[in-house]
């Protein structure tokens, strides 16, 4: 595959004042995404499967687009949608009209969902063929949770050419602070998965601490506070620890994206040839808290799903290789 050039045009680096991106997936991170890029100077086009959503972008200065498919001429089209399949749906419409009609030379894909590190390649291949070589996909997923996002103070993992990098190194940095290129295509998408393994076996480890403690008669947030003081103190504890020890599950994301996430560790462990224990365990555990119908919490009702296994009601599956 021959490498596709950033239009420069999309570059804010070099002297374009109005620069433009297509965005897609208006969520609870892509919405305040889309807002930076806005108040740094981005020209936005929006679309969203919900309305409202748009109605915001549009409030702050945005545009809507009423299909994907319109995001076609723009030089740079951010995905922030649940999962690769979720973005090859939406765009369907738009690589069919590349398909008729090439877009520009440059035009930039950026995938800035948690995805399938495997998948991402191959789904950058169907974006190459279907744009008669003219488009490039750029895997740029993000860690910082809403708070980060609101306040453009992400953490972005990029796959991508250096030369692609450095030119969409603009819009990236107007919606987060660390930003940094980890390899080729996928390897951002793989940079996340070992982030969410952390996140997602840390938070876990927290909870059960705290359904030990609060069993035991010890109070939870001292627990907690005394954790931070020393080794066992993290950025994870920070973000989740008031959540976990309050039991306030008020959804920041949905806990179920953690099962998903963990499956992307477990696939791309297969194919290193490597063991992931704790990833394995942590997936059964997941997964049981969605059989417990409560994926759509915050990743801290983890918790609960602790205090029900240790209730007596189910059991995490032992035999379950979650090796996709």
């Amino acid at each position: 595959m021959k490498e596709t050039r950033i239009s420069q045009s999309a570059d804010p680096a070099n002297g374009h004042h109005n620069p433009s991106v297509g965005f897609v997936g208006l969520g609870l991170m892509g919405g305040p995404m889309a807002a930076n890029l806005l108040k740094a100077g981005w020209k936005v086009r929006a679309w969203n499967r919900s309305p409202g959503a748009v109605e915001d972008v549009v409030g702050l200065g945005g545009s809507r687009a009423e299909a994907v498919a319109d995001l076609r001429n723009e030089p740079i089209i951010v995905f922030m949608l649940p999962d690769l399949p979720f973005i090859e749906e939406a765009a369907t419409d738009l690589l069919d009209a590349w398909r008729s009609e090439p877009p520009k030379p440059g035009t930039a894909v950026v995938i800035m969902s948690s995805v399938s590190p495997t998948d991402v390649r191959h789904f950058g291949e169907r974006v190459h063929q279907a744009s008669g070589g003219n488009a490039v996909v750029v895997d740029a997923p993000v860690s910082g949770g809403t708070t980060g996002a609101a306040s453009g103070n992400l953490a972005i993992m990029v796959g991508s050419t250096e030369g692609d990098f450095e030119r969409l190194r603009p819009l990236l940095e107007a919606m987060g602070t660390t930003v940094r290129r980890m390899g080729l295509l996928g390897s951002g998408s793989l940079a996340k998965a070992c982030n969410q393994l952390i996140v997602g076996t840390t938070t876990a480890a927290l909870a059960e601490a705290a359904e030990l403690a609060e069993r035991s008669g010890m109070d939870v947030d001292a627990l907690y506070e005394v954790l931070a003081g020393g080794l066992a103190g993290s950025r994870v504890l920070e973000w989740v620890g008031t959540r976990l020890a309050a039991k306030d599950y008020t959804p920041t994301g949905p806990a179920k994206f953690m099962h998903k996430d963990l499956a992307f560790v477990l696939q791309s462990a297969s194919r290193a040839g490597t063991v992931m224990p704790m990833a394995a365990a942590a997936r059964r555990l997941y997964a049981s808290l969605i059989d417990q119908g409560l994926g759509d919490l915050d990743l801290a009702v983890v918790r609960e799903t602790v205090a029900r296994l240790s209730d007596g009601h189910g059991a995490v599956p032992l035999n379950e290789m979650d090796v996709l």
